[in-house]
């Protein structure tokens, strides 16, 4: 494996880096962001909690704006933030920001010509987390998470791989993508036309199957502009309560769509990710 170090900045007595590295998965170069807190400099390894961003975002998104890092520190934990999609001028995209490049949508594409680069299921479940235990002082103790399209991302992973993670959490998921615009177009495009193959991308329909049960905590703000249309957070309460499923659900008044949200509350997940990791 090879990486390349594009940045190092110090940040509460850990290290905050980006690297490149080309992607075996993805047929593309790819980057990721990368937080190493100070426990790391005793030559011990950390847990880890995988970040995945929302649409037209990057791995600087959530490094820059989320906070995270001061509670990461004081917790002794790793945060790995990939990119939200292949990159490239050989890789696929679409003029809307909700298809192609920035809006990956976490699954494994078979419809050309996305099914060349786009898979991005597989890049975060296998290639990341192999490349990262290999090369940085991480445990393969790890925790999920992330944002709008990288909340639904996180959720799916998750539910489908209970084996590889010990809690994941979620910032206004896409709950239901086979109901909703922003689903419907990039699965159309991804997957096919056959909705039937839709299903094991939902995190509402998945939840509501499951047998292993990995701890969820999901926040939503009220005041989000996509509340109704795409994110659809009952469906996954409904799911929940159908199946018993640990889901810890909180709606967030006066809050919207955008990082303030997230750096408000981004403490309350760390932590209920180091419990699980036992931290």
């Amino acid at each position: 494996m090879t990486i390349e170090n594009l940045s190092c900045n110090k940040s509460f007595d850990g290290w905050h880096k980006q690297y490149s590295h080309y992607s075996e998965t993805l047929n593309c170069s790819m980057r990721f962001a990368i937080y190493l807190p100070p426990q790391t400099s005793s030559g011990g390894k950390v847990p880890a909690l995988y970040w995945l961003s929302g649409l037209t975002c990057t791995d600087e998104n959530f490094m820059q704006k989320g906070g995270a890092q001061r509670i990461a520190a004081e917790l002794g934990m790793a945060i790995i933030a990939p990119d939200t999609s292949p990159r490239g001028d050989e890789v696929a995209d679409d003029d809307g920001y909700d298809l192609g490049k920035g809006a990956g949508f976490y699954v494994n594409a078979s419809q050309a010509p996305w099914n060349r680069h786009y898979r991005m299921y597989d890049y975060v479940l296998n290639e990341l987390p192999q490349l990262i235990e290999a090369m940085f002082p991480v445990s393969d103790k790890r925790a999920i998470a992330g944002h709008s399209m990288g909340g639904h991302g996180a959720l799916v992973i998750a539910l489908r791989n209970p084996e590889r993670y010990r809690s994941v959490s979620a910032f206004s998921p896409i709950s239901n993508p086979v109901n909703c615009p922003w689903g419907k177009k990039a699965f159309s495009a991804y997957l096919g036309k056959n909705t039937d193959s839709w299903a094991s991308y939902d995190a509402s329909l998945l939840m509501r199957q499951t047998d292993a049960k990995v701890p969820a905590l999901v926040d939503q703000g009220e005041a989000d502009d996509f509340l109704v249309e795409q994110l659809k957070p009952e469906m996954l309460e409904a799911a929940a309560r159908a199946n018993d499923y640990p889901l810890e659900l909180h709606g967030r008044d006066g809050y919207d769509h955008s990082y303030y949200f997230i750096a408000s509350f981004i403490e309350q997940h760390l932590r209920f990710h180091a419990r699980h990791l036992g931290l």
